[in-house]
């Protein structure tokens, strides 16, 4: 007869109450009742795991529900704000850092310009954000930690960026990143970052694949709410696939890739280098912006169409110019659906949780979800 360790009640002890905790958040206002029937756990299990949750600053009562008869049962909040996590996101032209909360709220966010370069001003400059940043929100006393997104190959078990087209480095100390904050450093790539926080606090998070569509095309795919890195990291590079042969010259020197194509750039670039415009002039129906624009949908369709088709999951739409697609997209959905070989049909478009600031938000909660895990 197999007997139970020590050492594995502490793990089911430790993991009824993250998971409780999960559920209040994703809740909102819950019951202890509601909690065992949501979470399948004895009544003393719930009650005890509220209590040591209470202690931690981290679930408080919140009033009782209307009485059906008998004893008013409790109800019970999250304290989202007892901890929060900074997220940075490092693109080739700017910075941008985010607070969010238990959650996933994004609570707070800045942007610095500074181009990236590799010397020490840069990243002492990176510091200083993070810092004046979390000091001017005063969480300095419950930051969790800094999750650091990046535009490349991240191997953050050897501790390297092993390749970023974008900001031209090959196999760099991500310590250099981290050497100026003063808080523990998690390292994300960035359409992997946007990926995960798609999916945050969603229970029954099953498959997708995220689509980034800012400067540059990136992407991430999800099984069951968990990154896929392939056997090298470089799964959902989708911007380095080819969609015309021998066509536009891509950054990273090849020819054709979907990056030359879907960038947000290539829209921004028609407005002065800002996309903002580029959408007010479209929403003005400038004649020219509107052939961009369409000739744009075409491309990403039949980026979109294999995806879902490779895939056969949803595909989400994210990024600069993911954000406006839930106002300009409605052609897209309509050459997707042309384009699906078993029925017409684009209902597996999704748009952006997050039209700002994914990928920093995603990196913030990886500290998140670091310390859950910990509980």
């Amino acid at each position: 007869m197999m007997t139970t360790t020590p050492t594995n009640n502490m793990d089911v002890k430790r993991r009824n109450r993250v998971n409780t905790l999960r559920c209040i958040l994703a809740s909102g206002r819950v019951s202890q009742m509601e909690l065992t029937q949501r979470l399948a756990l004895s009544w003393p299990t719930i009650l005890q795991n509220v209590k040591e949750l209470m202690e931690l600053g981290l679930v408080r009562e919140d009033g009782v529900y209307q009485s059906t008869g008998g004893r008013k049962a409790k109800a019970y909040a999250p304290v989202r704000e007892a901890k929060v996590a900074v997220g940075v996101d490092v693109t080739r032209d700017h910075v941008s850092v985010v607070l969010t909360d238990l959650g996933g709220t994004l609570l707070r966010q800045v942007r610095g310009s500074l181009r990236f370069s590799m010397e020490d001003v840069y990243f002492k400059y990176l510091g200083g954000l993070v810092q004046r940043f979390v000091e001017a929100n005063n969480a300095a006393d419950r930051v969790l930690g800094v999750g650091i997104s990046l535009p490349g190959i991240v191997d953050e078990e050897r501790g390297l960026l092993r390749d970023s087209h974008a900001l031209e480095l090959r196999n760099v100390s991500l310590g250099l990143f981290s050497a100026q904050v003063p808080w523990d450093c998690r390292f994300l790539n960035d359409a992997n970052a946007a990926g995960l926080a798609e999916v945050y606090g969603e229970p029954d998070a099953g498959d997708m694949v995220y689509l980034s569509l800012s400067d540059t095309v990136g992407g991430a795919i999800l099984r069951g709410g968990k990154l896929y890195m392939g056997n090298h990291l470089r799964a959902g590079e989708f911007g380095h696939t080819t969609l015309i042969p021998g066509g536009l010259r891509c950054y990273c020197g090849k020819e054709g890739c979907l990056d030359a194509y879907c960038s947000a750039k290539r829209l921004s670039d028609e407005a002065g280098g800002s996309l903002p415009a580029f959408f007010e002039a479209l929403q003005a129906g400038d004649p020219e912006k509107r052939q961009v624009w369409r000739e744009y949908l075409e491309y990403l369709a039949v980026a979109v169409n294999d995806l879902h088709t490779i895939f056969d999951c949803d595909v989400v739409a994210g990024g600069y110019v993911g954000a406006y697609l839930k106002d300009f997209g409605e052609l897209l959905r309509a050459l997707l659906a042309e384009r699906n070989t078993f029925e017409p049909d684009a209902s597996y478009l999704k748009y952006c949780r997050y039209p700002e600031e994914a990928a920093a938000v995603g990196a913030a909660l990886s500290q998140v979800e670091a310390f859950l895990a910990g509980l």
